[in-house]
């Protein structure tokens, strides 16, 4: 009959139950320490019934990790010990769980129905939702639409077909915003997803928005229509994969790829007229240069008034701003010129005078402390009067 052996290594608070046939072998509590020998070698104290170790080891297995029998304790007495401790069972924190007498897992609540949520954490885990979905550069919202708006402003004196403008203007902004959740999924920039429940909030996102995109783009190139775009397209995206290419240079090229990236936002002027006249003309040319140049002087102005907020007199912003002085004199030249071959009414020149305006009392104009939420709203005041004044000019002209 095989006996059970209990062996106490010299190992403090180790103890081993097993059971072993005639002959067999015995290991400790620690995998180095095997005692060899027979069952006969061994102190008669160390030995036990077998049916009482055999119950024993089939309890302890179910509840692991197995608890070990205090010296001068029989199992009799120690049925409470052999009962699973819940807070070993669920993994629980401490205080520990117990289950009452004739009581049922299923009679525990789930955690989360106790536990009252944090509106602080709540609200910290919507704002990082948003910003892996929508596009944290607000800037670019009206880097887009500004020339947008011109465009088609322009072109409506001419034509009314409003349809493919709107199938545009939906397929620009799906596709201006799919941009950030594919970031955020592909992790190229700092904010990427870290958890299952954020991939699937951002697939679901990109799911719809590519679905926006392709259905009016579909729309609009369906039967060989705008044959255009295709070109047109052609040249934002290849925009894109540069300034792509420029932001992984690192700061230094980071004034190198926002301009590069307005070139194919302001695309949207061009492809605006486009779709509404069906004619790519010196007007559309006209229409992008135009953007172009204003929305390179803004963003130039901003990187200026962010760099140089801590200098007071001429001589020490000139000799920081002089980049964007000169951006300012090239700008002024080429409306000057457009203006005197006709390319757009002398007339549309007043659009770009706030802008140039407010470059230039920059140098003059007295320190004060910046605050970049106010410097914002000024540059969306700028791009509104921009719109206005440019769509009026070619109204008085037309």
């Amino acid at each position: 009959m095989a006996k059970v052996i209990e062996l106490r290594p010299k190992v403090a608070g180790k103890t081993s139950t097993c059971a072993l046939p005639p002959g067999g072998e015995v290991r400790g509590s620690q995998p180095s320490r095997v005692f060899r020998g027979k069952v006969e070698d061994l102190p008669e104290r160390n030995v036990v019934n077998m049916e009482r170790a055999s119950h024993f080891s089939r309890t302890m297995e179910e509840t692991q990790p197995t608890s070990t029998l205090p010296k001068g304790r029989d199992f009799e007495n120690d049925r409470n010990d052999r009962r699973p401790h819940f807070s070993r069972v669920l993994g629980a924190t401490k205080p520990a769980l117990s289950l009452p007498k004739g009581g049922a897992f299923a009679s525990l609540e789930p955690e989360s129905k106790v536990l009252t949520s944090d509106p602080a954490a709540d609200k910290a885990l919507r704002q990082r939702r948003h910003a892996l979905i929508l596009p944290r550069e607000h800037g670019a919202w009206g880097l887009l639409l500004v020339p947008m708006i011109t465009g088609a402003g322009v072109a409506l004196h001419r034509a009314s077909n409003v349809a493919p403008l709107i199938l545009l203007a939906t397929a620009a902004l799906a596709l201006f915003w799919l941009r950030t959740p594919l970031e955020s999924l592909l992790g190229t920039t700092a904010m990427r997803v870290q958890n299952l429940e954020e991939a699937h909030a951002v697939r679901s996102v990109i799911a719809l928005l590519g679905a926006v995109a392709a259905v009016t783009l579909g729309a609009l190139l369906w039967a060989g229509r705008n044959p255009g775009l295709w070109l047109l397209g052609t040249a934002v995206a290849a925009a894109f994969v540069l300034q792509a290419a420029l932001k992984k240079v690192g700061r230094r090229a980071r004034m190198l790829s926002e301009m590069v990236g307005t070139i194919g936002l302001t695309a949207a002027a061009p492809a605006a007229y486009y779709v509404i006249t069906g004619s790519f003309d010196t007007n559309a040319w006209m229409l992008w240069i135009a953007n172009l140049l204003f929305a390179g002087d803004q963003i130039h102005y901003v990187q200026l008034r962010i760099h140089t907020a801590k200098l007071e007199n001429f001589r020490a912003k000139f000799a920081k701003g002089w980049p964007f002085a000169l951006g300012q004199a090239i700008m002024t030249a080429i409306i000057t010129i457009a203006c005197l071959d006709r390319l757009m009414p002398p007339i549309a020149s007043l659009a770009f005078a706030p802008l140039l305006f407010r470059g230039w009392y920059y140098f003059i104009a007295e320190p004060g402390p910046l605050i970049v939420r106010r410097l914002g709203w000024n540059e969306l005041k700028h791009a509104t009067a921009f719109c206005v004044l440019f769509i009026s000019a070619f109204s008085l002209a037309a």
